[in-house]
């Protein structure tokens, strides 16, 4: 047999299994009851075009880690596929839904709204220059940048591309380009987790790249609360698509897309968001949306399948109406 041959029956193996995985996985799922509760949190106050694999690669299989038991009772009733969830109105902090939340785990690219507070309270002018160096190219992941090195765009830009996009050139030229450069920003990142009351919050990189970005859904809570402070996070993250140009005269144009599919979609009112991925984290989705004529945060995290985060998304709405009779 040919080694085309073997490598073609392994993977048609491998696939069957992964059907037959998840198959089961669905059909428990479904079995497990959840009942009504609920609990307090004690925190602070769609289609547009794919952008060009500015996460880390999505070829690589997420690392699945067990659960640490049932989620709590909560009045939601609906099944979230993520390992990891929390569910909670944006306006009384109450906690609608739970799973794994104390869980600490790596974020990915959630970190970079971190990174947007961090810039933004720094009160650096927006429209400086700020140019892409070779200490900005990642070299732990391989992601791909559209940003070639010596690419200058304004603070501005860099942040918008960052947050909608999940650029991660951006994110670590926006570091760099802090006073004190990347050790003061990242010292800020920290600092900032620990005002927010993220306690199980920890950050050593910019962009999510790194697995030792690691938070719970519950902080996560915090983190998108504390974000939708600011104009331009909310506005930024919620862009559909973005153009910048780069080169020495100005005119390569790249173009960008949301990382998030619900965003532009009419059946939604996000008024924040963002994607993360790497292997060690799986898919991550955190965002605040209208629902009902409720503000909702909705975190999950290490997703296996690319879709997960965004049906488990719709679950819940479809679940709010359910309940209020719609």
């Amino acid at each position: 047999m040919s080694h085309l041959s073997r490598c073609r029956g392994h993977w048609a193996l491998r696939h069957l299994c992964r059907l037959i995985a998840g198959a089961a996985f669905a059909t428990a799922s479904l079995m497990i009851p959840l009942e009504s509760g609920a609990a307090a949190l004690s925190c602070g106050n769609p289609s547009a075009t794919p952008p060009c694999g500015t996460d880390a690669g999505s070829s690589s299989k997420p690392v699945s880690r067990n659960n640490d038991g049932p989620p709590r009772a909560t009045p939601y009733h609906s099944m979230v596929h993520s390992n990891i969830a929390a569910v909670a109105d944006a306006d009384t902090s109450q906690l609608l839904y739970e799973k794994n939340s104390n869980k600490v785990t790596p974020i990915a690219s959630i970190t970079k709204l971190m990174t947007a507070i961090v810039t933004l309270e720094a009160k650096l002018p927006m429209a400086e220059v700020i140019e892409v160096s070779n200490e900005d190219v990642d070299d732990l992941k391989g992601a791909h940048s559209l940003l070639s090195v010596g690419s200058r765009l304004t603070r501005e830009d860099m942040l918008h591309i960052a947050l909608m996009a999940s650029e991660n050139r951006a994110a670590a030229c926006l570091s760099r380009n802090y006073p004190g450069g990347r050790p003061a920003f990242l010292e800020a990142m920290n600092r900032k987790a620990r005002e927010l009351g993220m306690d199980s919050t920890h950050f050593v990189s910019p962009s999510g790249l790194s697995a030792g970005n690691v938070s719970t859904a519950l902080d996560l809570v915090k983190l998108v609360k504390a974000a939708c402070e600011y104009p331009l996070i909310r506005s930024f993250s919620t862009d559909t698509q973005y153009e910048v140009y780069v080169g020495k005269a100005g005119k390569r144009r790249l173009q960008y897309g949301n990382t998030n599919r619900l965003v532009g979609r009419p059946d939604w009112n996000i008024e924040l968001q963002k994607t993360g991925y790497i292997s060690e984290s799986g898919r991550c989705l955190v965002m605040e949306a209208q629902v009902d004529g409720r503000n909702l945060i909705m975190v999950f995290l290490d997703s296996y399948g690319k879709l997960t985060c965004f049906a488990d998304a719709r679950r819940v709405r479809r679940q709010l109406a359910v309940q209020q009779g719609r």
